[in-house]
């Protein structure tokens, strides 16, 4: 085990703000370097420093924990029996903050119980919680870095373009856009986007593969799927799509793409849609009353007021209800949250190109959430109650009261030493070096919106197609092909078809695949070896059950 600092004689010299500035670049070194802030990343780290190693978890976020601390409060646990290890510890943790009567500002633990969605996702009998906060999810990230005395160093970007140094297979070194160097003996990608295995040499794949790639029944193009209702087919009529009712000629609404959505199967370069999961809230004096963005523009909403004219009235069922009368608000709907087309060059972009789609969300559905509130077009029984909602005065403080973390849904994913695929997950593989179970519907948001044969509008890319039972994952899910990278786990942007990545991309599996990323990484260092030859039965097996790791599905318990 070993951690140095090393101090360098390289200036960087970056500009800011018209500004020259000069700082010293660093030397680090450790065990395991672990790149990203996601909670796969905090959970992969927490376990190498379990097991002996050192650790620097190198961030490019400010704060830890991506979607568990970014407002995805509304767990998607799914089979939650399935949750163990790490993941549990965390939800355990969750319910041990809100068993303190101090936990409770805004509304009694009493009076949050007592609402039936509330009650629905937590049970009296459970040891977990599946509902919280932002704030304490983050807070509990950071107490699991400190508590472990993991060296975190935030805001520090990979250089992607020329960051990574390999000895053939082999990862030396990392450097990042300030010039710091890390150096380590194995690197984990925790990060959404995958920035480090792409750098690496890695194989990964953007986008939907045909059906008959892997030969899955919901790979692909999926228009004729109707699992949820967020189509604009369920309003019950066809909603127009042209700017003048009618007349193409006149040009689409926004949001709306022209081009054909392609036949069913068939592969192509869009991802599901991200969005933010605003934390809101209607207590008067915890609330920040929505105000117009910079670049509001209240016609990017227009097709929102047919939907609304159509007698629709579904608004308010994803506002899901946290702790203290908060929300964590998802998409819902045929038009929502949910920024739809908009995030296909999201996961290969640069930085400065995702910050401007970043901040084309933002200003997306801040603009939707002001226009529903005190647009005079919208029905007054949707804009008065939304009119009561805002965003909640003690959630991200540092940040507007915004959330930190898109919902970055999807970027890319790896093409490793084993493809997980819809047969995975419906447990029709006989898989048999499972690191943990996958618990979730595979879950896909709509991929795109375009005009149909018979000139309305509609969504296509919206799967939800359940599980019997939570489902073993494949070690060589996190593992690169060995000849790429023998150094490297990825325990989020992993190896998985699109489909099947919608089920794997739960915030609770991606603790699950950290976690076990950790046990791998520390094993490979004490035996000297590739992360891909560490054995399973002999080596990882006792491990993954000594830490509670849950690795197959439990046998139904027969009623007498």
């Amino acid at each position: 085990m070993f951690f140095n600092k090393f101090s360098q004689c390289i200036l960087f010299f970056g500009v800011s703000l018209g500004t020259v500035v000069m700082s010293a670049a660093e030397t680090y070194e450790a065990d395991v370097i672990v790149y990203g802030g996601t909670s796969a990343a905090v959970m992969s780290g927490v376990q190498a420093k379990r097991s002996g190693k050192s650790v620097i978890i190198v961030s490019p976020d400010k704060h830890l924990g991506g979607l568990t601390s970014g407002g995805l409060g509304w767990t998607d646990n799914g089979h939650a029996k399935g949750i163990g290890g790490i993941a549990r510890e965390f939800y355990i943790d969750i319910k041990k903050h809100y068993e303190k009567p101090e936990a409770w500002r805004q509304q009694t633990h009493e009076e949050y119980k007592a609402n039936p969605r509330s009650a629905s996702r937590n049970r009296p009998t459970d040891e977990c919680m599946w509902v919280f906060e932002p704030h304490v999810a983050e807070g509990l990230m950071d107490r699991y870095v400190s508590d472990h005395e993991i060296k975190v160093h935030r805001e520090a970007y990979l250089d992607r373009a020329k960051g990574v140094v390999k000895d053939g297979a082999k990862i030396v070194s990392i450097t990042t856009l300030g010039g710091d160097v890390y150096r380590g003996k194995v690197f984990i990608d925790g990060t959404y986007e995958g920035d480090l295995m792409a750098a690496s040499g890695v194989d990964f794949h953007v986008g939907r593969e045909s059906s008959k790639v892997y030969d899955e029944s919901v790979g692909g193009v999926q228009r004729d799927r109707r699992d949820h209702g967020h189509y604009f087919s369920f309003t019950g009529k066809k909603i127009d799509p042209y700017v003048v009712p009618g007349d193409p000629s006149s040009g689409l609404l926004a949001r709306i793409s022209d081009q054909p959505p392609g036949e069913n199967g068939d592969g192509d370069h869009k991802i599901q849609a991200y969005c933010f999961r605003a934390c809101l809230t209607d207590v008067p004096e915890n609330r920040v009353p929505f105000t117009k963005p910079e670049g509001y523009d209240p016609d990017q909403y227009l097709l929102m007021l047919r939907v609304l004219d159509s007698g629709w009235r579904e608004v308010f069922n994803k506002f899901d209800p946290m702790p203290n009368r908060k929300t964590d608000q998802n998409n819902h709907g045929p038009f929502s949250m949910d920024n739809i087309g908009y995030n296909y060059d999201y996961p290969e972009a640069s930085y400065e190109r995702r910050r401007e789609i970043i901040k084309e969300h933002e200003t997306y559905q801040k603009g939707l959430m002001y226009f529903m509130a005190n647009d005079l077009r919208v029905p007054d029984d949707v804009r008065e109650p939304m009119s009561k909602w805002g965003l909640a005065k003690d959630e991200f403080m540092d940040n507007g009261n915004w959330s930190h973390q898109l919902y970055i849904r999807e970027a890319r994913r790896m093409v490793g030493e084993y493809v997980m695929t819809q047969h995975d997950v419906e447990g029709k593989t006989d898989v048999k070096d499972s690191i943990g179970l996958g618990v979730y519907t595979m879950d896909s948001h709509n991929a795109q919106r375009y005009v149909t044969p018979d000139g309305g509008v509609e969504n296509e890319g919206n799967v939800g197609k359940r599980i019997r039972h939570p489902y073993p994952i494949a070690m060589g899910v996190v593992l690169p092909k060995k000849a790429q990278a023998s150094n490297l786990l990825v325990p989020a942007a992993a190896s998985a078809s699109h489909i099947a990545y919608g089920s794997l991309r739960m915030e609770p599996t991606f603790m699950t695949l950290g976690q076990s990323s950790g046990l791998i990484a520390s094993i490979a260092i004490d035996q000297g070896i590739a992360v891909q030859d560490v054995k399973y039965e002999e080596d990882l097996k006792p491990l993954l059950v000594e830490v509670k790791q849950r690795l197959v599905n439990p046998p139904k318990v027969k009623k007498n």
